[in-house]
């Protein structure tokens, strides 16, 4: 993640001189790591780009009829930045080397060993190869986990449907929604100098305007910022907390007694039943990050906010 964070973002630090990286100036990130339920470490992070607009300032720019200008530079950088399709293979074959197992497994393209006429042709056979296998979406179990059954329509959580396509880019000149041209609906979007570099799945969206664009930033800040207590933090407060139930009070009464042998078992029954991966275990021995960002941020008690705010001006829909 630090090697995406300099060398894709190049983002160096908070302070030091803004370079363009493959999204453009990066001013800042925020990004958290997660286990999923394999175990398998991954990241979720917002990306913010320097000169870059809220929702609300893009919804009122395209609106507004004498910005055509804005929406066709707006809309040629997503499709430049992000891409909705597997490409094609190059129209004359060339080997790859170890072209026959996955192509996470192999380093890529060597552009110092490669034939500077064979590189372009390489590089787009593997480009292809890469999203096929990573970017391609096949439906399992886990898309359907929140069907509830006929008569509510079967669809994929996920929103990847073979239905889902646009043949180009455009706005609604009545929400200020952006929708991005789509040419193959099962696959995830991706962003093609990212896939290369990296070499494992991806998912990439932009935060734009109109309500599904405020419904996906709730989404991910939320996401992002749920309270995760590490597995080793809980182990050892539940390991404190036994420590205290044995003491031995004189005072205590049988119902007492009987609380705390009742608390006991519950803690050696998590104990004993927490499952970690081989990679959260490594993670945490190692004492590798578990988010990333560029700034500091203060702390915010939302739910004691929230609850301020309410008694202070009180809300019918709450």
């Amino acid at each position: 993640m630090k090697a995406f964070i300099k060398c894709l973002l190049r983002f160096e630090g908070k302070g030091t001189d803004l370079h363009k990286g493959i999204l453009g100036t990066v001013s800042a990130y925020y990004g958290c790591v997660e286990a999923q339920g394999r175990g398998t470490l991954h990241c979720h992070m917002l990306i913010w780009l320097e000169g870059g607009l809220n929702p609300n300032e893009i919804k009122d720019r395209i609106l507004q009829n004498d910005e055509q200008t804005f929406k066709d530079h707006l809309l040629r950088y997503l499709e430049d930045t992000i891409s909705t399709c597997i490409p094609d293979l190059p129209e004359e074959d060339v080997p790859i080397r170890n072209q026959t197992v996955h192509p996470c497994s192999t380093r890529g393209v060597n552009f110092q060993k490669t034939e500077n006429e064979l590189l372009e042709r390489t590089r787009k056979k593997d480009m292809h190869l890469l999203a096929r296998k990573c970017q391609t979406h096949r439906h399992s179990k886990t898309c359907w986990k929140y069907w509830r059954g006929p008569p509510e329509p079967k669809e994929c959580r996920f929103d990847l449907d073979e239905k889902n396509v646009h043949p180009i880019s455009f706005t609604d000149p009545d929400t200020g929604e952006i929708t991005l041209k789509c040419l193959d609906g099962l696959v995830n979007h991706f962003n093609a100098s990212i896939l290369e570099a990296m070499r494992c799945n991806m998912d990439i969206k932009f935060i734009g305007s109109g309500p599904a664009a405020k419904a996906i930033l709730y989404y991910i800040t939320d996401y992002i910022t749920k309270s995760q207590l590490k597995t080793h933090v809980a182990l050892a407060a539940m390991e404190t907390a036994v420590h205290k139930l044995e003491t031995f009070d004189p005072n205590d009464d049988d119902c007492t007694l009987r609380a705390k042998k009742m608390l006991q078992k519950c803690a050696h029954s998590m104990i004993s039943h927490q499952e970690l991966s081989a990679q959260q275990v490594c993670s945490y021995l190692m004492d590798f990050e578990d988010h990333f960002t560029s700034h500091e941020y203060r702390r915010l008690y939302w739910t004691n906010f929230e609850s301020f705010i309410e008694k202070c001006s009180p809300s019918p829909e709450c």
